[in-house]
């Protein structure tokens, strides 16, 4: 018995430490406060969440991950560290700005770039004469496979239905099968028609359809990023919007 009873403590034991070594927290503690992030990015923290987005992603630090329209590299700034050691970060769409900025810095050269995929402005008529400045794009293959996750904050609104489509089923061929897809967004109304007020928003019923009609599997949602008091009728720019724009956080399962 006393025998039983050391195995079930060594095992247990082992399975505590190992849960505790792939946590990502002190690695994403420490990028948070790495010297490279500037005031004007530790400032949207508190607003953003990334610890917690990444943890609700089941980001771990020995993964092979993609981050979809990196932009100035916000998040950039807290993956490719947290991936340097064990893992891989690739980031793709519209990446001429990362490259001309934080890519050219030494402690982001093991950052993977697939380049080369830049969609075209699609105008959509978004009422009161206002052209949206949605992008579409007609065939995506972002060249590797076998990925553990890929990432998008903020960026389904940016691509009209087709665009969404050729991005999101180049997604799922890039993971492995049991990969998963995290997607963040501002929220617009169920149905609502898209004006020049609210073009910056996505429908999240919408976008979890498009997903589950392409195969992803619902994996779960977050209300980490939910504002109550953000009446989803404003444009996310707006002063009395910005930084309180309701958000959905969802997460997709490759089968």
């Amino acid at each position: 018995m006393i025998r039983v009873i050391l195995f079930f403590l060594a095992v247990t034991t082992a399975a505590i430490s190992s849960a505790q070594d792939n946590s990502i927290d002190a690695k994403v503690n420490a990028a948070l406060e790495a010297d490279i992030r500037t005031s004007a990015d530790k400032a949207r923290d508190a607003n953003r969440k990334p610890l917690e987005t990444l943890n609700f992603f089941q980001m771990k630090d020995d993964m092979r991950v993609l981050e979809l329209v990196p932009g100035g590299g916000w998040y950039t700034k807290i993956l490719a560290p947290v991936l340097e050691e064990n893992g891989e970060l690739y980031v793709s769409l519209w990446t001429d700005r990362l490259e001309q900025g934080l890519l050219s810095q030494e402690a982001f050269d093991h950052v993977k770039v697939i380049g080369g995929l830049n969609p075209n402005r699609n105008g959509v008529d978004c009422g009161n004469l206002v052209q949206c400045r949605l992008n579409t794009i007609d065939v995506v293959d972002f060249g590797v496979k076998n990925l553990d996750l890929v990432v998008t904050f903020r960026n389904m609104h940016n691509f009209d239905v087709n665009g969404r489509k050729a991005v999101n089923q180049a997604a799922f061929d890039a993971l492995k099968s049991g990969g998963h897809y995290g997607v963040i967004d501002h929220t617009r109304r169920h149905m609502q028609p898209m004006t020049s007020e609210v073009w910056r928003r996505a429908d999240p019923i919408q976008i979890m359809q498009e997903l589950l009609d392409i195969g992803f599997e619902f994996a779960g949602y977050s209300n980490l990023h939910h504002k109550p008091d953000d009446v989803l009728r404003y444009e996310v720019g707006r002063k009395s919007v910005t930084g309180n724009t309701d958000r959905f956080t969802f997460l997709f399962r490759k089968p």
